[in-house]
């Protein structure tokens, strides 16, 4: 744990001290020519025990730090002699998150979660908090078209397992109701943008590749794709506010035990989703709501109900 701690503390210096080196790449931060699209891509804690966040979530920002919190609702099964759903589980996750180029096409993304998670029994409520697992992702512009349209972008990053992972959990409907998995995992994504006048496209995808934890348990891998559209509503000269709307969907993998394929693990879900981003000067706020229109997680022992993220950031 120390030895995570100082890792942690070492990407957070190395974030800080890269504003005052001339070496790094530091673009102007113009609110004029840029659509603000944060992209709130999220890995769901009610399935795949994530840290509630994964992806390019910050990619067309140069530079920043900020607050994001991003909650989840879930129906499960409660009882197994009933087919009803009746046990609410709420996951919240409050992160420090930041973005900062090393390079013209070169970025480092970070994030550091703090869980604070809750589920409805008929033996009462069960409640669990603490800090989840953290992310580090370097991203690279692969393409950037000369009129700007166009813009491609890969990434690959590391979960780092801080987030305490409890045994007696994964004895539940939902097994990932915890603070991180206990594994180190791994993602690959890609990220394509087109952009012209008032509008914005954003296609998302990644892979997450999740590994056997110390308790031998292992959760499944989990595919991500959104497909976002933003319109900017209105601007001055120092602020702009622009509406967004679009679809994402998320696919898991069966869960494993000592290499064993845990049943009822699997599954999918797709969401539509509404938002709003606002920016003014080097502030930035936004928020979207999520609302399932397929939903068929653990074999239909999960259901998920919706979802809302809120944020605020500050260029740097």
């Amino acid at each position: 744990m120390k030895k995570l701690i100082l890792i942690l503390l070492s990407i957070f210096n190395i974030s800080i001290s890269a504003i005052e080196k001339d070496s790094l790449y530091i673009p102007k931060y113009d609110t004029h020519n840029l659509l603000q699209t944060q992209e709130f891509f999220c890995d769901a804690c009610g399935c795949g025990a994530g840290n509630g966040s994964s992806g390019f979530e910050s990619l067309l920002n140069p530079q920043f730090i900020g607050i994001k919190y991003f909650a989840q609702h879930y129906k499960a099964k409660e009882n197994l002699f009933t087919n009803e759903l009746t046990q609410d589980q709420y996951f919240n996750t409050i992160q420090i998150w930041g973005k900062i180029p090393i390079t013209e096409k070169l970025s480092v993304y970070g994030n550091l979660p703090f869980q604070f998670h809750e589920k409805k029994t008929l033996q009462g409520d069960i409640r669990i908090s603490g800090i989840g697992d953290a992310i580090l992702m370097g991203i690279y512009q692969i393409l950037n078209s000369k009129n700007t349209f166009h813009q491609l972008n890969g990434g690959f990053g590391v979960k780092i397992a801080i987030g305490k992972f409890d045994e007696r959990g994964i004895s539940g409907v939902n097994p990932s109701f915890q603070l991180g998995t206990g594994s180190w995992d791994y993602q690959l994504a890609l990220n394509y943008k087109f952009q012209k006048n008032l509008f914005a496209l954003l296609i998302n995808t990644d892979y997450n590749i999740k590994t056997e934890n110390k308790k031998h348990y292992q959760f499944g891998n989990q595919w991500n794709y959104a497909l976002t559209s933003f319109q900017r509503i209105w601007r001055n000269d120092n602020s702009i506010i622009s509406g967004k709307l679009g679809l994402q969907g998320e696919v898991y993998d069966w869960n494993k035990q000592f290499g064993e394929v845990m049943p009822r693990t699997a599954g999918s879900a797709l969401y539509g989703k509404i938002g709003f981003e606002a920016s003014y000067k080097k502030w930035s706020i936004g928020s979207e709501v999520m609302l399932p229109a397929y939903t068929n997680l653990a074999s239909g022992d999960i259901e998920a109900k919706s979802r809302f993220g809120l944020f605020v950031n500050f260029g740097i």
